[in-house]
């Protein structure tokens, strides 16, 4: 049975609880990172802790402790042997009333680890009409407010992709539901800024490292003139892209792609903690 860490220890699946008023539940005040797991050893570990310091500083929350969080994740990675893993950190407002205003109770840590296989090389997105807003609150910062991204999600399972594409406020690309979008124009590879509204994702950055990729501020129609284009995240590092709405992309994986899927697996094979 999946062993759970809940604000302090561990926890069987069927035992592990928060309050039914947990302002994580009510109101979607909570922050989470998504960390990927190989033979019981976390990937970057330290930048996603970073990352959920500064997303907990984006809601007000108080700064979460790294080295419980740690230990957190040591004590469930231990707990649930895979041998790749999705380890996921949610950290909370904790116990509040009803109502947006926070309660006085301290925060909640929840920690879970479970299996995953390996994605495909390539896959399907799709465009969705919906835009994150680039001036908004939560602009940036890792929610656990994602209705949204399950709606988009949802269409884009209903039309054969894995993944759905957002514009922001001004029609640039932006970002998927989960993760980061690159397109290679003329033999360099592009990515939307921060600015755009899209997350820092921790992949993101380090394929930006390790490939030379640059921050452009890029138009929807750019999916459609592409030499080619992938997506970066936790659990996908980079995939490829054979499919953008009703464009085919060429079904083999192109020569920047791979080379950068190459250049990644090779980099995070050499530190796993980079």
């Amino acid at each position: 049975m999946m062993r759970i860490w809940v604000n302090g220890g561990l926890r069987d699946a069927d035992d592990a609880r928060l309050s039914v008023l947990d302002h994580g539940l009510t109101v979607g005040d909570g922050i989470f990172e998504t960390v990927r797991t190989s033979e019981g050893r976390p990937f970057a570990l330290t930048r996603h802790l970073d990352r959920l310091t500064r997303s907990a500083r984006g809601l007000g929350l108080p700064d979460p402790d790294h080295d419980e969080v740690r230990h957190a994740v040591a004590a469930v990675i231990d707990a649930n042997p895979a041998a790749l893993g999705r380890l996921r950190i949610t950290y909370t407002g904790g116990l509040s009333p009803l109502g947006s205003d926070r309660g006085d109770s301290g925060t909640s840590l929840v920690v879970a680890l479970d299996g995953v296989s390996r994605r495909p090389d390539s896959t399907a997105v799709i465009t969705v009409p919906w835009t994150r807003n680039e001036r908004g609150a939560l602009a940036g910062l890792k929610t656990t407010s994602y209705a949204e991204n399950v709606v988009a999600l949802a269409r884009a399972r209903e039309r054969g992709a894995s993944e759905a594409l957002f514009p922001n406020t001004a029609d640039r690309l932006c970002e998927g539901t989960g993760s980061n979008v690159f397109v290679v124009l003329g033999g360099r590879i592009h990515t939307p800024p921060v600015a755009s509204g899209c997350l820092a994702g921790i992949t993101r950055a380090l394929t930006v490292e390790w490939t030379g990729a640059e921050e452009t501020d890029l138009p929807m129609d750019v999916l459609a003139e592409a030499d080619e284009v992938f997506l970066t995240s936790t659990l996908r590092d980079i995939q490829a892209v054979h499919r953008v709405d009703d464009r085919e992309l060429a079904p083999e994986i192109g020569p920047v792609t791979a080379k950068a899927m190459r250049i990644f697996a090779e980099r995070a094979g050499d530190d796993l903690d980079p």
